[in-house]
């Protein structure tokens, strides 16, 4: 017989660390993990099958639905923003082909166990495009259905598989109630910047925040990427993790949506810097603007209505502003280096 489990594309991720530590904290979880890269051996012990490949490989996907019974994907595998803009093909493949994948075989599991399998999906303010800086500052807390015109390939693919989950909900609950017993019960969330004081920042286009903080816990200079009035929402890592397990929970018959929105706080640039400095006297942190990474995030909302997730499913962040710094990121990376 197959094992019933869970399985997490993208494990080795910032979003992934948080996840698997979440799922086996009370060891009872089957966690079955789908990454390119190997997980770290800390995290690896806590799984039950790490299987090394890509979210496009269809024969790895096969093995997996052989073997185990999936009720819940939390599928986390994409190449993100900066990277997307600079391989925009191969960022098509990845996100949207393997997306798709991910669908067709969340399908084939309900389909084999006769139930829904419920799909998690982060998405991203990168969904969002603004058309001007005008625009941005008049908007307020955009709401999910509002500028959806992203700029950048990573918005587009992101966008797009949110229009991709919503349809094989639809599509396939239509067939259910006609002939087939199972279908995709996909959910998605539109993440902000997520800041986590565990794993370092990989480039991506909102990590200036992070970034500025191991920087200065290294004690190396370091010169922002944006400008200093750049505004766009973040979240800590924790409460990620957190929204995520709570909407996989989240009653079905309670929800109108397929997307939602998440946000905690949205300080500018100057204002995680004078936090920052605050923290770690003689830091020295700077600005050279990147056009083209400012560009971006100036299409992205300043902040976002997120009033739908916390009406349907009791979304409600732990960490604002200050408490996300002092309490956990300056701390916790401090702590890093001075090991």
């Amino acid at each position: 017989m197959r094992r019933p489990g869970v399985l997490i594309t993208g494990a080795s991720g910032e979003i992934g660390h948080g996840l698997i530590e979440k799922l086996a904290e009370d060891g009872a979880t089957t966690i079955v993990t789908l990454d390119v890269r190997a997980l770290e051996p800390s995290l690896g012990r806590m799984v039950h099958r790490e299987v090394t490949g890509s979210i496009t490989d269809n024969a790895a996907l096969d093995r997996i639905l052989a073997e185990f019974d999936i009720d819940h994907v939390y599928h986390l595998a994409a190449y993100l923003s900066t990277r997307s803009e600079f391989t925009p093909v191969t960022a098509h493949k990845v996100n949207v082909e393997g997306t798709m994948n991910l669908l067709e075989f969340a399908q084939k599991q309900s389909e084999s166990h006769g139930r829904p399998v419920v799909f998690l999906y982060p998405s991203s303010i990168a969904a969002y495009g603004l058309p001007d800086l005008e625009t941005k500052a008049k908007a307020g807390k955009v709401r999910e259905e509002e500028y959806n015109t992203p700029s950048t390939m990573y918005g587009c693919n992101k966008l797009y598989c949110e229009l991709l989950g919503r349809y094989y909900a639809r599509h396939y609950k239509q067939l259910a109630a006609e002939a087939l017993s199972g279908k995709v019960d996909f959910r998605a969330v539109r993440f902000p910047g997520l800041i986590s004081a565990v794993t370092v920042p990989s480039g991506g286009t909102s990590d200036y925040a992070p970034e500025m903080i191991h920087a200065a816990a290294r004690g190396e200079a370091y010169a922002c990427f944006v400008r200093p009035d750049t505004r766009i929402p973040f979240m800590a890592m924790p409460d990620g993790v957190e929204a995520l397990l709570t909407l996989a929970d989240a009653p079905r018959a309670k929800l109108t949506k397929t997307a939602y929105n998440l946000g905690a706080f949205n300080p500018s640039a100057e204002e995680v810097r004078q936090l920052v400095l605050r923290s770690f006297r003689g830091a020295s942190l700077t600005y050279d603007v990147d056009v083209k990474r400012q560009g971006i995030v100036d299409t992205w909302p300043a902040d976002v209505d997120d009033s739908a997730a916390r009406a349907e499913w009791g979304f409600a962040a732990k960490y604002d502003f200050d408490r996300a710094f002092s309490e956990y990121l300056i701390p916790t990376i401090r702590g890093r280096y001075a090991r």
